[in-house]
């Protein structure tokens, strides 16, 4: 049975668009070719060598993951790649070979590698429940996420783009024995709670108590706070225009703004762009924004894109932005059902 393992792409992403680009996931631990090595404990002893100045506990730490890329993860597995480029996306793969080491490679981080074919679209994290979102954020480069079902959740995203939860996923067989203790320090290890991590919670809190047209209101509330005046569409078909929104006492002086809002977890497609379009049009409106949960698909971004004077798109890492920077000033009964505290914290993350 194939596993999900995540394999993260340098601290600030700077790996993420050419492992997309040339179909590759990467580790870049300062070893050499490890193509003929057979046995973890040769790469505990090429690891004490390469880091001598470590302690040994993080000199294991080391082996467990280096390990797990060289001999672990095998063709068929689903690979995960958090992006830092697009906070709020994972892009998933499948790997395709065994481990190689490119030697001429100049990059020296990029030398250790595995063949993987990525999905051409990353799935938004609003399509992964908050038992898996915290398994996938270990803090290791490289590790096995399997509590709560999670090969059968992530071959789900794989394939279908939403996760359908631990109790609609079917068990997977357990690993052998020896397979499992070889790899048992890289299989779930403790997640920390990062800004990214914390931001995940969030995200899933709302999906949970904001479906539907509760989640157009709070879009509302976040605009009324921003300064326009909103008129929501009752729940059911709207037309493609669920809030007509203005500035000034009645709403009606500029920017006048047409807001779609779209909260199921799967990307928008082109189409709902268009029809945005022609809703301004209709409208005579002067501005247009998608709230888009799931994100939009390629099309629908290069269509935006063409538009950027007159037209915005929020997904959900964009509207949890506006959600932080508005908190205060929204309405009492809507930061009673977001309860948020606000906390000072050291961002290991970008140190």
């Amino acid at each position: 049975m194939s596993r999900a393992w995540v394999v993260r792409a340098g601290r600030d992403g700077e790996q993420e668009q050419v492992n997309l680009a040339s179909g590759t996931a990467t580790i870049g631990w300062n070893v050499g070719d490890l193509t003929g090595v057979s046995a973890r404990e040769e790469v505990r002893a090429i690891i004490d060598v390469a880091y001598p100045d470590d302690s040994p506990g993080r000199r294991a730490n080391f082996t467990g993951q280096v390990w797990a890329f060289r001999s672990a993860i095998e063709p068929g597995d689903i690979v995960l790649m958090p992006s830092k480029l697009r906070p709020g996306y994972i892009y998933l793969g499948r790997c395709i070979g065994p481990y190689r080491y490119v030697a001429g490679e100049p990059d020296l981080s990029r030398r250790h590698q595995l063949p993987v074919e990525w999905k051409k679209e990353p799935v938004s994290k609003s399509a992964i429940k908050d038992d898996l979102l915290y398994s996938l954020n270990g803090i290791m480069t490289v590790f096995n996420p399997s509590r709560n079902n999670a090969a059968e959740r992530v071959r789900a995203l794989f394939e279908t783009g939403t996760d359908p939860g631990s109790a609609a996923a079917h068990a997977t067989a357990p690993e052998p024995a020896a397979a499992e203790a070889l790899t048992a320090d890289v299989t779930d290890p403790d997640p920390t709670p990062t800004i990214e991590a914390i931001r995940d919670r969030i995200r899933t809190h709302l999906v949970e108590h904001f479906s539907g047209h509760k989640f157009t209101a709070l879009v509302a509330d976040i605009l009324e706070t921003l300064g326009f005046r909103c008129e929501v569409s009752p729940s059911g078909p709207d037309g493609g225009v669920d809030i007509l929104a203005g500035r000034g006492p009645l709403g009606l002086d500029s920017p006048t703004l047409i807001v779609e809002v779209k909260s199921e977890p799967g990307p928008i497609d082109v189409k709902v762009v268009r029809g945005l379009h022609s809703a301004m049009t209709q409208y005579r409106a002067d501005q247009g924004l998608l709230v888009a949960w799931g994100g939009v698909t390629g099309p629908a971004a290069r269509e935006f894109k063409r538009d950027r004077t007159s037209f915005r798109i929020w997904d959900s890492e964009e509207l949890l932005n506006r959600l932080f920077e508005t908190y205060d000033n929204l309405p009492a009964e809507t930061r009673a059902r977001i309860p948020l505290k606000q906390a000072w914290v050291l961002d290991e993350g970008s140190l």
